[in-house]
């Protein structure tokens, strides 16, 4: 009986050594659970894809055309809807890829081809760690490459030919806002050296402000600037496109964190508690140094204050948002007037002064209210204060630098394929009739 069972357990112990031999090496392991989609993230992020959307179209079309005189109203609606266009598609084609692709032994610069046209990437793939599907990672993505671009447009608005925007825009889309972004966010040398910016501060407000301050000396000033300009046809339009582009602003920065969690609810209260600031801010200065405040000056100090929260929204805490504020009201508020009066730049609706100015601001004072002593959610391993300031310079001045010279050049070959400015008569009469052969309103 004894020797029965003997000859039973050998046989099942050699039948073991048997199975696991034929085993693959990967079924011996612990099986690790295949990554699973997280819905609320998901939702959470289609939803801020719409809002970011909404911030161009229509938000910024309207902020934008309420500014200019009644005759380019409709050119500029042009111009954003236009360039939204251009940009989905080049988007898809391969500046996504070039963005956030894997560029090989380059990938320090620029990402590699490998997604062109969404190649390989299934309606299954996931985007890690946050486990949102790619294709939507894509299409949020996709919405800050269009307003980027759509930024730049209040600089050269009321005496650009229509082709000119559509050369320039293209080629600003792949030359300047594709490489910074692959700098920041898609692994690149900005982001190995742990720049901060967590929504767009390098790689959306400095990009198309110092751009924009470019376009502005390059095509010169409106005929008739600065005597000659009559304000804003339409202040409410610009304030209805003021409160959308606030409103949309929560899922340009708090869906930055690509996950419904805690970081994306203080990311957008420090976006609003900065907004409200600045407006505040600006409406003061403007007060004390007009004698009236005004409400184009009340919702510009809002996308000031936007616009410099921006970097710092996931990293810093109330008290941050606070400080920001009155920086960003205060000096987006001195340097417009600056750019206008003393240099007479005729950045017409004030893109590097609000946009250019407020995202590099902000992104320095990144560097201070991320402290923990501050309220901010703390410094990387082996950082401090001092360290990520002088990161946070280097990631302003390469982008800046970058963005300014590729503009010019890109200016320059536009200008040789199809030219730059309208002729004199045609800015008299308007792009609306002019460019588009219609009329913004028939009274």
């Amino acid at each position: 009986m004894r020797a029965n069972v003997s000859r039973l357990m050998l046989g099942l112990g050699l039948a073991a050594l048997v199975t696991l031999a034929d085993e693959p090496a990967w079924a011996q392991q612990a099986a690790q659970p295949a990554p699973k989609l997280d819905g609320a993230n998901t939702a959470w992020l289609l939803t801020s894809t719409g809002l970011v959307l909404f911030m161009t179209l229509p938000g910024l079309a309207l902020f934008y055309g309420g500014l200019v005189r009644s005759k380019n109203v409709m050119s500029v609606l042009m111009h954003c809807f236009a360039i939204a266009s251009l940009v989905s598609v080049l988007w898809l084609v391969c500046a996504y890829s070039l963005a956030f692709g894997d560029g090989g032994s380059l990938n320090a610069w620029i990402g590699g081809f490998g997604k062109s046209f969404l190649g390989g990437v299934g309606v299954d793939a996931l985007q890690a760690p946050t486990n949102v599907p790619e294709n939507v990672f894509f299409m949020f993505q996709m919405t800050f490459a269009i307003i980027t671009p759509g930024l730049i447009v209040g600089a050269y608005v009321e005496r650009i030919k229509f082709s000119a925007v559509l050369w320039f825009s293209a080629l600003w889309l792949f030359l300047v806002y594709v490489p910074v972004a692959h700098w920041v966010w898609g692994g690149g040398w900005l982001a190995q050296m742990g720049a901060l910016d967590f929504a767009g501060g390098l790689v959306v407000h400095a990009t198309a402000g110092s751009s924009a301050l470019v376009c502005a000396v390059v095509l010169g000033r409106r005929h008739g600037f600065p005597r000659d300009i009559t304000p804003p046809h339409m202040p409410p339009m610009t304030v209805i496109g003021a409160a959308m582009l606030w409103v949309g602003w929560y899922g340009f920065n708090a869906g930055s964190a690509l996950a419904a969690n805690g970081n994306a609810g203080m990311a957008m209260t420090v976006t609003h508690i900065a907004a409200a600031t600045a407006s505040l801010t600006w409406m003061t200065a403007e007060w004390i140094g007009h004698g009236k405040p005004s409400v184009v000056g009340l919702v510009t100090g809002t996308i000031a204050g936007l616009a410099t929260i921006t970097p710092a929204s996931g990293f810093v805490g109330p008290i941050g948002a606070l400080v920001i504020g009155v920086a960003a009201g205060l000096i987006c508020y001195w340097v417009v007037a600056l750019v206008k009066q003393r240099f007479t730049i005729d950045d017409s609706l004030d893109v590097f002064g609000v946009h250019g100015v407020g995202g590099m601001l902000g992104v320095m004072l990144t560097a201070v209210f991320v402290s923990p002593a501050l309220g901010g959610l703390g410094f990387a391993a082996g950082m401090n204060t001092g360290k990520q300031l002088w990161v946070q310079l280097v990631g302003v001045v390469a982008t800046v630098a970058w963005s300014v010279v590729l503009t010019y050049i890109i200016l320059k070959v536009v200008g040789a394929i199809c030219g730059l400015r309208i002729a004199a008569d045609e800015e008299t009469e308007g792009l609306d009739l002019t460019s588009h052969g219609e009329r913004g309103y028939n009274l």
